[in-house]
């Protein structure tokens, strides 16, 4: 099974961005950026994009595929 993981809370972490500055900053809940920062949620092809332009990286600096062994 392929698996969705993302760097999100490392890169906000790292510059020191709060989840609820965040939250305010891309117009979502704090509970969203949660549930993504923890792989619980994948979020949409648009949040997905407003991210990589929110912390100007590549896509490949924020999410990756992880094959899960059975």
């Amino acid at each position: 099974m392929t698996k969705v993981i993302n760097h999100i809370k490392e890169i906000r972490l790292q510059r020191g961005i709060t989840q609820i500055q965040m939250a305010e900053d891309l117009q979502i809940t704090r509970q969203t950026i949660n549930a993504i920062e923890n792989n619980k949620y994948n979020p949409s092809l648009e949040l997905a994009l407003k991210l990589i332009k929110y912390f100007d990286v590549p896509i490949e600096k924020l999410f990756y595929l992880r094959e899960d062994e059975k």
